[in-house]
């Protein structure tokens, strides 16, 4: 094999010899892949089809020591190197184009401690498959709601999901975490050990080095919950949209609720007469007693005549799958978000505005509920921060590959987020960040924190070497 040309911590191109890097792969419990190898297309397949990156070699770790190996060979050579999660993030950050990629995927293990009521996750799973091994003992982390998403994207993001309003954004329930940091160590950071970089951790993103482990604290829910989505033509969104205010605004910490207008996919649960029509939907997971959902449900199922009504009793699991098929891997998506203190009149009638004359089939803007547990901490409780946040407005769109619609899309997302944007609480959501966003957009989703965690970036990665992120410098 002839050298292999890497892209460089500057920005060149870097000739490897093969004996080095044969030298390397020696070492390696888990394997180094090339463009030609058995599974490098999956390991460097994304979920956003709209990002077109190449690394030049992939590894697949079989441990925390391959971790460690790689992170010396890509400082030592000055590297670019990128880590691969679940794919799942919506500006490819998972890959380096022409870097090394580190593949996280093979360490997939979930042990869950049952009377510790902790759940330790290797940084390859992915969000089902952590619940349905927690599920096995009635239990869960607060994690997301696409199943297949990453865990290690989703919570050194911060995290949120149907779970949140009980017990805060993902990170307020992770309890440790392994890392291999630039200078080749490997830490367990927490509250008692090596807290800075614990607190960094806890939304920073992939700034500070490569998780290898989470460990995350279990609350009790499930199996069985009361959950699903129902839907109404779109000519009932001011009563719907009202109907969801008030709900919300008194509704238990248990019951989640997120609003969503779009056009009518062509899904079996909707009537075809519908498909393509303008709708709004509520989203719904009530996961206290199932007696209570019955209660705290009945006003959002008795009103008007829902076109399809799926709000039932239902696996935990089944409901964290629930949004799987609207997002599917390879479409093009473009997204914005924000954060917002509540749902004025002003707001809806802006919200309901930039849906006239929408004829994209899959575009949509999702209002998700997240108030209740996160507001009761300091803002400074973990670097993610927007702890004044009740709800975060989702701006997305969805495409296929070969319709020609990137600029049409793009810009209905931007134009939405423009007249949304003056609602927000002045954050968002780092995890929802596109390819295109600042770096002052990124200190925007930390506000009053950014300046602690460049302090730690510098301490931790005074070089930059985990630099394929939403980028803090030291």
């Amino acid at each position: 094999m002839a050298a292999v040309q890497i892209t460089g911590l500057a920005g060149d191109r870097r000739e490897v010899a093969a004996e080095t890097l044969d030298g390397f792969a020696s070492a390696l419990e888990g394997s180094l892949l090339y463009p030609d190898s058995e599974g490098f297309a999956e390991a460097t397949s994304l979920w956003n089809g709209m990002i077109k990156k190449r690394p030049s070699v992939v590894v697949r770790p079989g441990s925390t020591e391959d971790v460690l190996r790689t992170v010396n060979f890509a400082r030592d050579n000055e590297l670019e190197l990128s880590i691969r999660g679940g794919g799942h993030n919506i500006a490819g950050l998972a890959l380096s184009d022409g870097g090394i990629t580190l593949d996280m995927s093979p360490m997939k293990s979930v042990q869950v401690d049952v009377d510790a009521r902790l759940v330790r996750v290797g940084a390859g799973c992915t969000l089902g498959d952590v619940d349905r091994a927690t599920q096995e003992q009635g239990r869960a982390a607060t994690l997301g709601f696409v199943s297949a998403t990453g865990v290690a994207g989703l919570t050194l993001g911060g995290g949120f999901g149907y779970l949140t309003r009980r017990f805060g954004w993902t990170i307020d329930d992770l309890e440790e975490a392994e890392i291999v940091t630039a200078d080749g160590g490997v830490r367990r950071a927490s509250r008692t050990a090596s807290d800075d970089l614990f607190w960094a951790l806890r939304g920073g993103g992939g700034n500070f080095g490569v998780v290898t482990e989470f460990v995350y604290r279990l609350h009790d829910v499930g199996p069985q919950i009361t959950a699903g989505v129902i839907a109404w033509p779109a000519s009932e969104a001011d009563a719907v949209l009202e109907l969801y205010r008030t709900i919300a605004e008194s509704a238990p910490r248990e019951l989640t609720l997120v609003a969503i207008r779009r056009n009518a996919p062509p899904a079996p649960w909707l009537p075809e007469a519908a498909h393509g029509t303008p709708i709004i939907q509520i989203v719904a997971c009530h996961s206290g007693s199932l007696e209570q959902a019955t209660a705290d449900l009945a006003p959002i199922k008795s009103h008007g005549e829902p076109l399809a009504d799926m709000i039932q009793v239902r696996d935990y699991v089944a409901q964290q799958a629930l949004l799987d098929a609207t997002q599917p891997k390879g479409m093009h998506y473009y997204w914005k978000s924000e954060f917002l203190p509540g749902l004025s009149d002003e707001l809806f009638e802006t919200y309901n505005a930039q849906f006239v004359g929408l004829k994209a089939p899959a575009n949509q803007i999702v209002l998700f509920q997240v108030s209740g547990a996160l507001n009761e901490r300091a803002e400074d409780d973990g670097a993610m921060g927007n702890r004044e946040a009740a709800f975060a407005c989702v701006i997305q769109s969805m495409w296929g590959p070969d319709t020609g619609a990137d600029v049409a899309n793009r810009e209905w997302v931007r134009t939405a987020w423009q007249a949304l944007k003056s609602y927000s609480t002045g954050g968002n959501y780092v995890n929802f960040q596109t390819e295109d966003e600042t770096d002052e957009r990124t200190k925007e989703s930390y506000r009053g924190n950014f300046g602690r965690l460049a302090e730690i970036k510098t301490k931790y990665d005074p070089t930059n070497l985990f630099r394929v992120n939403r980028n803090i410098r030291p």
